[in-house]
């Protein structure tokens, strides 16, 4: 397409006459000339030569043009002119009988013609008037026609539009893009045969926008769900508005759609939705997700009178994975668990993650209770089970809640609330077991509410104190160390035994910093007796696995001992055998470390947990702690005994102390010299008592009749 000079310019009355007659030119000239007339700037030739070469100056906005020439003669004339200046305005003259080749000429590319005939000056000016305000007109719509191409080829959304009859009339490079037709190919082709749309869910054919906007003679817009087949049968979700094309008088002529790829943007909305209802770590529905489920399952349950269980599953001491192997280690146990319990449940149950270690199973239409049961044992098992996690065997257990409706709750808040607070009466019955719900649970639950809230101020007002208890050679009757022993000392309800408060200590992390006051002023006494006399003795101290894997314990124990100037030798840590075999890798590198502090370490509860002699052998511990369960029959039964003896035995092969705890008669004491126990402990020698009382009891020694 040739580019037309701007309107306006000063060659638009810049008229060239080619005309090869000198008679007729001079009266067209005198009538171009003429000030009442027009305003023209006339140039004439006679030769079609000289006027091809004025037409090459580019300086002229209008051509008079005679088809007999001396040079050049009919249409073969005026092809060569339009040829030389197709941008410029034709307008013919010619004569009465020669008028069928001036009509060749309109359909060629002339504007009109005149016949000389008839030619007078008011004709004259009239006809060149008209073909100058036509080019005017025609050059402003061909500069909104070129801008309004350009807009449409630059912006980014595709444009098709189409004639009355539906057939594609314009196609924007965006939208040969998402269609796969050039313009040249869609051009004059049936607009759904360029642009083939479905319904995204079905794939059924959806209905043609177009068609619709022509039809009903407004904007239209697609289903959101529709998908755009491309020429190649790639898949587009897309998004658009059809509207129909009107001409000045109002009348419709066609339609415009304007369409966009929203594939990667209803991807995205999609994955957001996804997120929103899902744990990010194990991809199981959220609390959110779940809460829904559940709210309905219960809608249908109340219509059908179903029954339908929730159960609450909260992993045993999973913070010391955490605090010993780092927090991607836990993660990945946790995405282990997810699959374990996925493994157990049905197609028709929800296994939720609600966050940190906890995860609630919802069973829908559960035909009976028992069958709840059936399922908590099974993922207990699964769950038991090694987890081998970059190069680690790991080991954890559940405790699980049960809830039931609609006894236990009728809504999803209750129903929760229920399992919760049987769960952690699970926890209370010593974990690793599940519990259904009783209604005294939640007299239960709150009261352990509020003692954990009592439990977080107790360490600021001083209401902790320690007691003391000593270890004593069985042989001698010598005391050779004592254990420090923690008391809650509360002030509206008294001395709070430890079993009630030291595992809310341990599920809230309060038991770290209680642990580091009990170890600081453990040995803060020690060596306050040292100083005023005292026989040289140990201390030891409880050790819990919260404690044991803190990030900065190593460096607190190191830390009290600078403070407090107690020789390391002097202190012993007591760790039950469950804390060491929780992570065996963990635990050897610990107990190293603080061997090499040269500190003393002590296995307590000995026998109550799962270790092996080949996994005992592995840590540095220097004593073994009968659990007092086994002291308790060993004179009247001889399987306890046995085992006692065997126990003795192999403390002695592995050249460790071993001490008894809970000796609390004289035939205890007396069996366990006979076998060679080293150390005993219990009431039998001597209560826990306060400080105060444990020094005079270290400056006269154990009665002679005790030893």
């Amino acid at each position: 397409m040739v580019n037309p000079p701007p309107v306006g310019t000063s060659t638009n009355n810049k008229l060239l006459l080619i005309e090869g007659d000198a008679t007729e030119a001079k009266l067209i000239l005198e009538a171009l000339v003429d000030p009442r007339a027009s305003s023209f700037d006339v140039d004439w030739v006679r030769l079609l030569s000289d006027g091809l070469k004025r037409l090459g100056e580019r300086k002229t906005g209008l051509v008079l043009l005679d088809l007999c020439l001396p040079d050049s003669e009919g249409i073969a004339t005026f092809e060569k002119v339009f040829a030389a200046a197709p941008h410029i305005p034709i307008l013919v003259l010619s004569r009465l009988n020669d008028e069928s080749t001036a009509n060749e000429s309109l359909k060629r590319g002339a504007y009109d013609y005149l016949l000389k005939d008839h030619l007078d000056r008011y004709t004259l000016t009239r006809a060149l008037r008209h073909v100058i305000e036509r080019k005017r007109v025609e050059d402003v719509l061909f500069n909104e026609k070129e801008r309004a191409q350009v807009t449409l080829n630059s912006i980014g959304d595709a444009v098709l539009s189409t004639d009355i009859s539906g057939n594609v009339t314009y196609v924007n490079p965006v939208a040969e893009s998402m269609t796969g037709w050039s313009r040249q190919e869609a051009v004059g082709r049936p607009f759904a045969e360029v642009f083939q749309i479905v319904e995204g869910s079905t794939h059924k054919p959806s209905r043609n926008p177009v068609d619709m906007a022509i039809a009903e003679n407004k904007t239209m817009s697609l289903t959101p769900s529709c998908v755009l087949i491309r020429r190649d049968g790639l898949e587009l979700a897309i998004e658009d508005s059809t509207a129909p094309i009107h001409d000045r008088f109002g009348q419709v002529t066609g339609a415009v759609i304007v369409f966009r790829d929203v594939s990667a943007s209803r991807a995205m909305t999609i994955k957001m939705s996804h997120l929103a209802q899902h744990d990010s770590l194990t991809d199981l529905p959220n609390r959110v997700l779940l809460t829904d489920r559940l709210t309905q399952v219960i809608s249908l349950a109340r219509r059908t009178s179903e029954q339908l269980v929730v159960l609450f599953l909260d992993l045993d001491h999973f913070k010391n994975i955490n605090d010993s192997l780092g927090h991607a280690i836990g993660d990945k146990l946790l995405q282990s668990v997810a699959q374990r319990l996925v493994a157990c449940a049905r197609h028709s149950d929800t296994v939720s993650r609600q966050g940190g270690d906890e995860f609630v199973v919802l069973l829908p239409q559960i035909a009976h209770v028992a069958d709840a049961a059936v399922l908590a044992q099974k993922m207990m098992t699964a769950l038991a089970a090694p987890h081998f996690i970059a190069g680690n065997e790991l080991r954890i257990n559940a405790s699980i809640g049960i809830s039931r409706y609609p006894n236990d709750g009728q809504d999803a808040e209750n129903l929760l609330k229920s399992a919760d607070t049987a769960m952690y009466y699970a926890k209370e019955k010593g974990r690793n077991n599940f519990q259904f719900f009783k209604a005294d649970m939640t007299t239960r639950a709150v009261a352990r509410q509020s003692l954990e809230g009592l439990l977080g101020r107790a360490l600021e007002r001083h209401e902790f104190v320690l007691h003391y208890q000593p270890k004593v050679d069985l042989q001698t009757g010598e005391i050779t160390g004592i254990e420090a022993l923690l008391r809650w000392l509360q002030p509206d309800r008294g001395l709070i035994p430890p079993p009630q408060f030291v595992p809310i200590a341990e599920e809230s992390g309060l038991i770290v910093p209680i642990g580091r006051w009990v170890l600081r002023e453990a040995c803060t006494q020690l060596r306050a007796w040292s100083e005023v006399g005292l026989r040289r003795i140990s201390v030891a101290v409880n050790l819990s696995g919260v404690e044991f894997r803190a990030k900065h314990f190593l460096e607190g124990v190191r830390t009290i001992l600078e403070e407090t100037r107690l020789e390391p030798r002097f202190l012993e840590f007591e760790l039950t055998e469950s804390v060491l075999m929780n992570h065996v890798e963990g635990s050897v590198s610990r107990l190293q470390a603080l061997k090499a502090l040269g500190v003393q370490l002590a296995v307590d509860d000995f026998g109550t947990g799962y270790s092996s002699l080949s996994y005992l052998r592995r840590f540095p511990i220097d004593a073994l702690k009968l659990d007092q369960s086994f002291i308790h029959h060993i004179t009247v039964d001889p399987n306890e005994a046995a085992i006692i003896s065997a126990v003795i035995d192999m403390g002695k092969k592995l050249k460790q102390r071993v001490i008894a705890e809970g000796v609390e008669t004289r035939e205890q004491r007396n069996f366990l010299q006979v076998h060679g126990c080293g150390e005993g402990q219990g009431y039998y020698f001597s209560h826990p008592m306060a400080a105060e009382e444990c020094a005079k009891l270290l400056r006269t020694g154990i009665a002679k009749n005790r030893q």
